[in-house]
């Protein structure tokens, strides 16, 4: 390996489950990250502190933060929409024990999809965010944000550019420890992630920044590249290519983590993750839904092919 390393961010657990309509228990979903925790993820998403009449896939979310396993290799994240998700999360962690390791927040960068996901306006949404990343930073908890939709909203089409660098610059003055940007309907291409990423490591050069690809268009692999080639230090990958937003008309999968592992492997790009044990968690998945995925690696398997597969 010759490339500088990138991290790899698993959502499954959380936002590749969200939006399925086959109901996972909480055993299957810790049986799930266990799995991937095999296959040497180090960081995965594991719960969404939101109401469980609105992401009921989403209602056991502390139980399955107290039976995680107890890896101190592996930093386990939770979504919060609000103080409240955020108050949540921080009694995962009451009576000395671990709880989760990271907040997660999101503020989506078009109005009319800001008012569907959260209720809110741009404007609230990034003063609720910076408050919540705030109240993190006091009680010692890592928190991260995302800019969502940054590269096209589902109802407004095109988003400014220079409304995401002003957003994340005013998010930044709250000091989180990370921030993402998001494709969510995967409308970008190639060319927009390297401007876009460019622009904002000019604007907040001390940042790190992660990129998270949704695969609707066909060009989730391509700009998780040109993302790791703009300088993002993490991509965010669902195993299986699960996922989908349950606000937003059209939007399909995550990029698949196998997909993007291959595509890493297979230009010198270290990512400490096992493509094999990827392909056979996607094809338990199946099993699970009961339907073949989008992923094309978990498809089609790694290269070069065994010889006996082959024959």
């Amino acid at each position: 390996m010759t490339s500088r390393p990138v991290h790899i961010y698993e959502v499954g657990a959380r936002d590749g489950l969200q939006n399925e309509k086959v109901f996972f228990s909480t055993e299957q979903k810790l049986d799930l990250i266990t799995r991937l925790i095999g296959a040497g993820i180090k960081r995965i998403e594991v719960a969404s502190f939101a109401h469980p009449k609105v992401v009921p896939q989403m209602a056991d979310a502390e139980a399955v933060i107290a039976a995680l396993p107890d890896n101190r290799d592996v930093q386990y994240s939770g979504l919060v929409l609000n103080k409240r998700g955020y108050l949540r999360a921080l009694a995962t962690r009451e009576g000395g024990r671990r709880g989760i390791d990271q907040i997660g927040t999101v503020c989506v960068m078009s109005e009319t999809f800001s008012q569907k996901n959260q209720g809110m306006s741009i404007a609230d949404t990034l003063r609720d965010t910076s408050e919540v990343l705030k109240l993190a930073k006091r009680d010692g908890i890592s928190a991260q944000v995302t800019l969502s939709a940054v590269l096209g909203c589902p109802f407004e089409g095109e988003v400014p550019f220079d409304r995401v660098i002003d957003s994340a610059k005013r998010l930044a003055d709250a000091e989180p420890d990370e921030i993402a940007l998001a494709d969510t309907i995967g409308a970008g291409v190639p060319s927009q992630v390297r401007d876009l990423v460019g622009r904002l490591r000019e604007e907040i050069p001390d940042m790190k920044w992660r990129a998270h690809m949704h695969d609707t268009r066909n060009t989730g692999v391509a700009n998780s590249w040109a993302a790791y080639e703009a300088g993002v230090d993490t991509i965010d990958a669902s195993v299986a290519g699960l996922g989908g937003c349950p606000f937003a008309p059209r939007a399909t999968g995550n990029v698949a983590t196998e997909d993007v592992v291959y595509t890493l492997d297979r230009s010198g790009v270290a990512t400490g993750v096992e493509l094999d044990r990827l392909i056979d968690i996607a094809h338990w998945l199946e099993g699970i839904l009961g339907r073949k995925t989008l992923a094309r690696v978990s498809q089609a398997g790694g290269f070069p092919v065994p010889a006996t597969a082959a024959e």
